[in-house]
């Protein structure tokens, strides 16, 4: 582990190892919510705790209904994490699939993979996630769904590009030689050399998922109140920001602290795996 490629990078990659950092962080803070703060993220104090500034008792602050803006933060996490791996696991599954697919046979199938593909591309992503979102009944699990499924396209035409050279490889060529049928060289000879670009890709991708969440529940098409959102939170503080900018402030910067971690893991892993981009 300690030669492989990624371990080389995070060593001499300090930008690499600060996104690692911030990555950890968001995911740590996600699983440890309940342990590191005493108060509910859903039902607050508003009596005694309206818009109260950050203080000892809330450090970051409470919201209009009592809550504790740091708990929110905390537990928004989870909601943008699970946003990420679930959509991504979407995208990745519908772009491989039909990157594979369409790589391999070409022809008639790469060009109907691939015209749709440019349909999906030619859409301004927030507004097709905004329309799509606001056809159905606003969900997590509709986020999940919308986020992962616009997606695909891009993940796709990658893995389209790496099938296309590769299925002109020896390799490739020798198995189809000895008869090995169209499933075994896609899943044995094809799949594992396009698997360091999807994970890039797709941890890139956690950062645009984060903030298509954010957007979605900012107009108020994602996950639905009371449900601890950092895109909600700083929809319901933007008419406070003259009295009290923490309530839209601390999600705001946890959506660019997780933003920021996921890219710069993305570009450490991107320099990592393609010797073009690694550095001197």
């Amino acid at each position: 582990m300690s030669n492989s490629p990624i371990a080389r990078q995070f060593r001499r990659d300090a930008m690499f190892r600060v996104g690692a950092l911030l990555v950890a962080a968001v995911v740590l803070a996600a699983l440890l919510a309940p342990v590191l703060t005493p108060y509910n993220p859903v039902v607050g104090d508003l009596k005694h705790a309206y818009l109260a500034p950050p203080g000892t008792s809330f450090p970051l602050g409470a919201d209009t209904q009592g809550r504790d803006v740091l708990t929110r933060v905390l537990y928004g996490a989870r909601i943008s994490l699970a946003v990420g791996v679930i959509s991504q696991l979407v995208a990745v599954l519908l772009g491989v699939t039909l990157g594979l697919t369409a790589g391999y046979y070409g022809r008639w199938i790469d060009s109907a993979v691939m015209r749709l593909a440019d349909v999906t591309l030619a859409f301004p992503t927030l507004l097709l996630l905004i329309a799509v979102a606001a056809a159905v009944r606003p969900s997590l699990l509709v986020v999940f769904g919308i986020i992962g499924a616009v997606g695909w396209a891009g993940m796709a035409r990658l893995v389209r590009s790496q099938v296309l050279v590769l299925r002109q490889s020896e390799y490739v060529l020798a198995a189809r030689a000895l008869g090995a049928r169209d499933g075994r060289i896609l899943l044995r000879h094809l799949l594992p050399n396009v698997v360091a670009q999807v994970i890039v890709a797709a941890t890139l991708g956690m950062a645009g998922a984060i903030m298509a969440e954010a957007a979605l529940s900012f107009v108020g098409l994602g996950a639905q109140p009371p449900t601890p959102s950092w895109g909600s939170m700083v929809a319901e503080g933007r008419e406070l920001l003259r009295v009290a900018p923490w309530v839209s402030f601390a999600p705001g910067v946890a959506i660019g602290v997780a933003v920021l971690g996921f890219n710069l893991v993305g570009d450490g892993l991107r320099e990592a795996w393609d010797p073009k981009l690694r550095r001197l």
